[in-house]
């Protein structure tokens, strides 16, 4: 690789007195270079495939369906082709646990005993720049083992166990969506996805390549094989610049939105020499359905999101048909969250808890799922042990080719097939999870523990959706009142007020209720609906 050229990109937005500690140890000027040259090489189809998100989404207002896409016939009808084999550091993926890459749970996760640890950059970090540039020094220091934490409340320390008893790392950059105000080139920002797979590419592929691993990484908020087919683009540009072979990158895709869900086997396809497997992710999903059928009338009205369980009918065509295309094509197929974070203060409840995550577990390893999801370290061993019972000594089940499944585009759309109503109270739980959640957001905390569960942006997305699609369809709840733009709002200031008679005036002054209050309700409320809620709050954060 030659030296690179000063590279143009500039730092904007950034107090020189306030800058992340070891930031010139991540924007070297080859680095920036890198990340310049993918900004330029890419950035102008990103910006394309964004504005196709439009399109699609007013053609599905117009028709309120979806159809697996008649043009890309041939990729599905073609038995022939596979995924390249899984790297052995991702052949086996019983268990993941996922996290934001802060210093502590950059330890607490490569020692969980989890096989994989995805690393989050995106739903589970809010992207203060501070972040940023922190996961970043987190990961090298990780890799490096020259990693410790102490944690200034409990005086508790924190270190790596020996090497080979760690997590392998799956990085998930931001979504395409997002941009990263803080790196400009020419006074345009640089898409949050490039810098954060720039900046990890470039210092870690063959550090991890030494290690026996290599690159991989999860591909959030997909919404078409095109835009995978930019990934792809992306990862043989890359792999070429640093000098490393063709198909190192491994790559996971979420299929998180509705319409990635038409093409699955055209995304594996377009990824085949980079593709590892794909993973159903659960909020985000229903976020997805929400904010594409918003308009489409009553039989696209969500009930409480805690009642749209994955054995909904929709939901269960969604997963058994991610297992089956996986397994057509030689992919990892991968299950869904486990958000539950342990209580000791309450055996009972958390014996109650724990249950229904085991029940989970064992529904998704018996649907022939190669591992799944959770976001805590006590739930890694609940989680192993429902795969070990079915998968044994092997390290997947891709042998199940689930051939007895057969979805149609109907299916996976009949959200009026689950016999469930919208409630008062899940109404009240939306304001006050999405509230709650926003507030711990604009302070720079992305995965945040709220009544029991851990959760992520995806939670703020589906509460806020919810409440959106509730007041526009007028829904009448069980108590009889009317779900309405003022009834939001009187319960939006209910919950303000209990959590500053909860926490005190002091550290409710500390905080950024108020902000927080009045993104939740601009976002629920406003007719010109907000694609993601991320995108005001970005312009809140340092």
């Amino acid at each position: 690789m030659s030296a690179p050229a000063p590279s143009p990109l500039a730092i904007v937005d950034v107090d020189p007195g306030k800058a992340p500690a070891r930031q010139d140890e991540i924007l070297t000027e080859a680095a920036l270079a890198f990340v310049a040259e993918l900004h330029r090489r890419f950035t102008p189809r990103r910006d394309e495939l964004l504005a196709r998100r439009d399109a699609r989404r007013a053609e599905i207002a117009r028709t309120s369906s979806l159809d697996f896409l008649p043009e890309t016939a041939h990729v599905r009808d073609d038995e022939s082709w596979r995924v390249a084999p899984a790297p052995a550091a991702l052949d086996d993926r019983r268990v993941e646990i996922t996290g934001p890459t802060d210093r502590k749970m950059t330890i607490n996760a490569l020692n969980s005993g989890a096989k994989v640890w995805l690393a989050d950059f995106e739903d589970a970090s809010a992207p203060t720049w501070a972040n940023v540039i922190g996961g970043q020094v987190n990961l090298i220091d990780a890799y490096e083992r020259r990693i410790d934490f102490t944690d200034p409340g409990s005086g508790k320390s924190y270190a790596l166990k020996p090497a080979g008893e760690l997590a392998t790392v799956v990085v998930r950059p931001r979504g395409w969506h997002l941009d990263e105000r803080h790196l400009q080139l020419d006074g345009t920002p640089v898409p949050g996805a490039l810098v954060d797979f720039g900046l990890y590419f470039f210092h870690n592929a063959q550090r991890l390549l030494d290690l026996g691993k290599g690159p991989y990484f999860y591909l959030p908020k997909t919404e078409s094989h095109l835009e995978a087919r930019l990934w792809n683009e992306i990862f043989v540009f890359a792999q070429d610049y640093v000098g490393i072979a063709q198909g190192t990158v491994r790559a996971t895709v979420l299929i998180e939105t509705i319409t990635a869900a038409y093409e699955m086997e055209e995304i594996l396809y377009e990824l085949r020499d980079h593709a590892s497997g794909l993973n159903a992710g659960r909020w985000d999903y229903l976020f997805s359905i929400v904010k594409n059928f918003r308009d489409g009338g009553e039989k696209f009205v969500l009930p409480d999101r805690n009642a749209v369980t994955m054995t909904a009918p929709f939901m269960r065509a969604y997963t058994e048909l991610l297992v089956r295309t996986c397994h057509k094509r030689g992919a990892h197929a991968i299950g869904g969250m486990a958000a539950f974070i342990p209580n000791r203060r309450d055996p009972e409840a958390n014996e109650t808890a724990l249950a229904k995550v085991r029940a989970d577990k064992d529904r998704e390893a018996g649907d022939g799922f190669d591992g799944s999801w959770v976001a805590h370290p006590d739930l890694v061993p609940v989680a192993r042990a429902s795969f070990d019972a079915v998968l044994g000594d092997r390290p997947h089940q891709k042998d199940r080719l689930r051939e007895d499944v057969a979805v149609s585009a109907a299916d996976l759309i009949a959200v009026d097939s689950l016999d469930a109503r919208p409630t008062y109270q899940g109404l009240v739980d939306a304001v006050r999870v999405g509230t709650r959640y926003i507030e711990a957001w604009l302070r720079g905390l992305g995965a945040v523990a709220i009544f029991g569960l851990m959760e992520d942006a995806a939670t703020a997305e589906i509460s806020r959706s919810q409440i959106w699609q509730w007041v526009d369809a007028g829904v009448v709840f069980e108590n009889g009142e009317k779900a309405t733009a003022d009834l939001v709002r009187r319960i939006a200031d209910e919950e303000l007020a209990a959590v500053r008679a909860e926490i005190g005036d002091e550290a409710f002054a500390a905080g950024t209720w108020q902000q927080a209050h009045d993104l939740l309700l601009k976002v629920a409320l406003d007719t010109d609906y907000a694609a993601f809620l991320t995108l005001p709050a970005y312009e809140l954060l340092d």
